[in-house]
C-alpha cells in the first residue's frame, strides 16, 4: 500500500513514523522507537506529508512541534493504524492470548487509557487482562521481581530502559489563587517514596537552597488532586497531564525548574503467551499514545 497523493491512501508504515514522532517529538527518538534510520524516519514522514498536501510539523535545529494539521493527523492516524491492525490480524488467524499482567502509573487515572484497554480486549478477547496501578517506582520494583509483564510509567533520569512513549515537561502546579510565600518553606504534596517526581521535586528544591515542607502525602492521585484544589500546596506533575481544577505556577513563583520526564513502556522478561500479549498491548498504547496526553473528563 503506497500513499497516492493529496486525498490518497495512506501507508501504514509512514503513518507509524508520523506516529512515532509526533509522540516522541524527536526524530531520533522515534528512529530508535521504530528500528529505523533517522534519514528513513523523516523520509517517511515527508512522503505522509506529500500525501497529505499540508505540513504536518514545523522543526528546527532544537525542537519539533506539531502542526494544527498534524494534531488533526494523529487522530485519523491512530483509526487507520487501529482498523489495519484489526484486519491483518483476521485474515492472518493470529490469536494472542494468556494472562497479561499490566502495570499502569497513577498519571494515567484520569486519561483516557481505559479505551485504550477497552479497544484492546475487544481485539484480543481471549487475553487474560490483569491491570495494577501504582507508583512509577513501586511498578518498576514488581517488574524487576517478576510480578508484572508490562509496565507503563516514568522513568527515572538515569535508567535507560524502557520504549518511549513520550517525554514531557515537569512543572509546579497548584490551586489558580495559590500564592507562595518567599520567605516562607515551600508547601509541597507529594507521593510517597519510592515516586519518581517527590525525589525530583526536593531535589531540585534542595540544589536551590530552598527550604520546604510536606502538607500532603498520598498514593493516590486523586489524593493529591484534592489537597491542591483546596489550596494546601503544590505538586509536581506532568505539564501534558495536568488535572482539571489545577494551574501551572507561573515563572515569577520562583521555583527551580523541574526538567523532563520520560514516559515509557518496559517488558518483563516471562516468554510464552504472555509475551505476545504484551507486544500486541505495547503496540495498542503506543498507537493510541497521543489520548494518554488527555483527560478522560473532557
Amino acid at each position: 500500500m503506497t500513499a497516492l497523493g493529496s486525498g490518497g491512501v495512506y501507508d501504514p508504515t509512514q503513518l507509524r513514523a508520523f506516529l512515532a514522532v509526533a509522540q516522541t517529538l524527536s526524530f531520533t527518538q522515534a528512529a530508535r522507537r521504530l528500528g529505523l534510520r533517522q534519514s528513513t524516519v523523516s523520509q517517511q514522514v515527508r512522503r505522509l506529508e506529500d500525501a497529505a498536501g499540508r505540513q504536518l510539523f514545523t522543526r528546527d535545529t532544537h525542537s519539533v512541534e506539531l502542526t494544527d494539521d498534524g494534531e488533526a493527523m494523529l487522530g485519523f492516524a491512530r483509526r487507520i493504524l487501529e482498523v489495519h491492525e484489526q484486519a491483518t490480524a483476521f485474515f492472518t488467524g493470529t490469536r494472542v492470548r494468556g494472562r497479561l499482567r499490566f502495570g499502569a502509573s497513577e498519571d494515567f487515572v484520569l486519561t483516557r487509557l481505559p479505551e485504550i484497554l477497552e479497544g484492546f480486549r475487544y481485539d484480543h478477547p481471549e487475553v487474560d487482562l490483569e491491570l495494577t496501578v501504582e507508583l512509577s517506582g513501586t511498578l518498576h520494583e514488581q517488574l524487576a521481581a517478576g510480578k508484572l509483564d508490562l509496565v507503563l510509567a516514568k522513568r527515572r533520569p538515569e535508567d535507560p530502559r524502557g520504549e518511549l512513549v513520550w517525554r514531557d515537561d515537569l512543572v509546579w502546579i497548584g490551586a489558580e489563587r495559590l500564592r507562595l510565600e518567599p520567605d516562607r518553606p515551600v508547601p509541597l504534596i507529594v507521593y510517597p517514596p519510592p515516586g519518581i517526581t517527590r525525589a525530583r521535586a526536593l531535589e531540585v528544591l534542595e540544589r536551590q537552597g530552598r527550604p520546604w515542607r510536606i502538607v500532603c502525602t498520598s498514593g493516590s492521585l486523586n489524593g493529591l488532586i484534592a489537597a491542591a484544589r483546596a489550596g494546601l500546596g503544590v505538586m509536581a506533575h506532568s505539564r501534558r497531564l495536568i488535572p482539571p481544577g489545577l494551574f501551572r505556577l507561573p515563572d515569577r513563583a520562583g521555583l527551580p525548574d523541574l526538567g523532563k520526564v520520560d514516559f515509557v513502556l518496559v517488558h518483563g522478561r516471562r516468554r510464552g503467551p504472555a509475551e505476545g500479549a504484551a507486544n500486541a498491548l505495547a503496540a495498542a498504547v503506543l498507537a493510541g499514545g497521543e489520548r494518554l496526553r488527555r483527560s478522560s473528563s473532557g
